[in-house]
């Protein structure tokens, strides 16, 4: 009885661990709002970019893809990044949608996009797969 109650233990630590597509979705925005490049790529190997600056053609290998997101970020000053849509297209695929709101440095005049971030759960976690942003 004891074992299977730790079992039970383990089992509960371990699904609580993984994490829901809603709580990526909060990371994706905070890492977003804080130009959080890094945080905002995770634990993922390899991401697609279709951003200003990025070839959209393949997958980017981690450190790559942090780098470009650094430069995309660094053009803007947000002024508002909220989550939009979470989404399961198909069970372990996730899209969340992002509204943002930005400024271009050295002007005043706003502009909105929507950044579709793609996630794939692998292991138990939502690792990002895919960034696009879209006027």
């Amino acid at each position: 009885m004891r074992l299977s109650l730790w079992g039970g233990a383990l089992l509960y630590a371990l699904v609580a661990s993984q994490g829901t597509l809603a709580e990526a979705a909060q990371r994706a925005e905070s890492a977003w709002q804080s130009h959080d490049a890094a945080g905002l790529v995770g634990q993922s190997s390899a991401v697609v970019l279709q951003i200003p600056g990025a070839d959209p053609s393949a997958a980017l290998g981690r450190a790559q893809a942090i780098e470009l997101l650094r430069r995309h970020f660094s053009s803007a000053t947000e002024q508002r990044v909220a989550v939009a849509t979470i989404r399961e297209r198909e069970p372990g695929l996730g899209v969340v949608e992002l509204d943002r709101v930005y400024v271009i440095r050295g002007t005043t005049d706003e502009r909105r996009e929507t950044v579709f971030l793609g996630f794939r759960l692998t292991q138990g976690q939502w690792l990002l797969v895919e960034v696009r942003t879209a006027q």
